[in-house]
């Protein structure tokens, strides 16, 4: 513990971080101050959170989807992992004291978020922020999709506001097709499973006001499908730089150039965003994302799929700038205990000419609808096997993973 609090230290201290998660129980009241009263001589504020649940319903749904999935129950079957991990709770229980210290900041989440208590938090933006993000959790599960909007007539203009192309219409139709099966094979490989009353969360779409993203989602909406058109879901604003080819901005903007192969997350061209400046933009559509219950299609351009993909999938930001979304793939994201799933949904029989989502060697900032965007080195993601947990990306899995009868459905 003496080590894990001295790499805070070192964190905070003397690597520029900004905050730090310290997961542990910290059950009694005078450990939870003296660890206080630690910090604080390191000038470190500390805010607690606790989570405080007396709904036995919401006790063992929790403990079966999340506790028992972790490495200490490997090998044991499901009903053995849930009575040993509850008579562990009520082991800690009489060890056990609530946040009830008035000298303390805490925020005290109740039942999942069905109330919060915040006491003192008197160190302003950030624990509003975080007490802002807790308010917009929930525990039940549903799947993220995304999908690239199709191609549109004016592809290489962000200006423009074009409709599709009629590869563009062909692409919104296939992929609809292609989602609606899949979605209905998932269904069924759970009946087949033995879970006959499975049914399938209502789905939402949501699009960007960019003419391109509507009419992709048309074939949707006119199936019945809620569609939210979002501003803030408009692509990376690429600034001078549009309409310009790789070779002329290295003529003509150089030491940009070199800025931005430094760091090309939160590097931006003249008039133009960061992708960090995209992902500050896209925070209440994450805040959204997280408080939405349904199943959720987000059809967006890929800078966009990037930062949103980045934050699901806990990667690195050095790595967003570089993930691919080739368009004959929608990517479905699934809520997992430890961390969240990647698979991919393949859609057949699209033009080889508009499914590319990073050829080698292009540094170019934002790609415009429909144009390959950048890519150095060859790295990039959604790729198998290309990272490693230490990397921060996640990738997806194959479909595989779900079931031979859903391998047949998908490939």
């Amino acid at each position: 513990m003496k080590r894990c609090r001295e790499d805070i230290y070192q964190y905070l201290n003397f690597e520029n971080g900004q905050i730090a998660i310290y997961d542990a129980v910290n059950p009694l009241a005078s450990g939870r101050r003296s660890l206080a009263k630690e910090f604080a001589k390191q000038d470190i504020e500390t805010l607690f959170i606790e989570s405080w649940c007396d709904d036995e319903r919401i006790i063992e749904e929790n403990v079966r989807r999340v506790k028992i999935s972790s490495p200490d129950y490997v090998g044991w079957s499901s009903e053995d992992a849930v009575k040993h991990y509850l008579a562990r709770i009520s082991a800690r229980i009489p060890q056990f004291q609530t946040m009830e210290e008035k000298d303390l900041n805490y925020i005290k989440m109740i039942n999942a978020g069905e109330r919060l208590i915040v006491n003192n938090k008197s160190f302003g933006y950030l624990s509003n922020r975080i007490v802002f993000y807790l308010l917009n959790l929930h525990i039940k599960s549903r799947h993220t999709y995304f999908a690239r909007a199709g191609v549109s007539l004016e592809a290489d203009s962000y200006k423009a506001d074009a409709s599709l192309s009629e590869q563009g219409e062909d692409y919104a139709k296939k992929m609809t097709e292609r989602l609606l099966q899949h979605r209905e094979s998932e269904k069924q490989a759970m009946i087949d499973r033995g879970e006959t009353d499975y049914e399938l969360k209502p789905l939402t779409v949501w699009t960007s006001t960019r003419r391109r993203t509507v009419e992709t989602a048309k074939y949707l909406y006119e199936k019945g499908y809620k569609v939210r058109q979002r501003s803030q879901m408009s692509q990376l604003n690429p600034g001078v730089c549009e309409k310009m080819s790789e070779r002329r901005i290295r003529e003509e903007y150089p030491d940009e150039v070199a800025k931005h192969e430094l760091d090309p997350y939160h590097h931006r061209y003249p008039r133009a965003e960061s992708y960090h400046d995209l992902a500050v933009r896209l925070e209440p559509i994450i805040l959204e994302l997280e408080r939405e219950q349904n199943d959720l299609l987000i059809i967006a351009h890929e800078s966009v799929l990037r930062v949103l993909y980045g934050y699901l999938m806990a990667c690195n930001a050095a790595d967003i700038p570089f993930l691919e979304f080739p368009r004959d793939e929608i990517i479905e994201i699934i809520p997992e205990s430890y961390q969240n799933e990647a698979r991919r949904i393949h859609i057949p029989n699209l033009p080889k000419e508009i499914i590319p989502g990073s050829p080698q060697d292009i540094k170019i900032p934002v790609p415009p609808s429909g144009v390959p965007s950048p890519l150095v080195g060859g790295i990039g993601s959604p790729k198998d096997g290309f990272s490693t947990p230490q990397s921060g990306l996640r990738t997806p899995r194959e479909p595989e993973r779900i079931s031979q009868q859903h391998v047949d459905d998908v490939v």
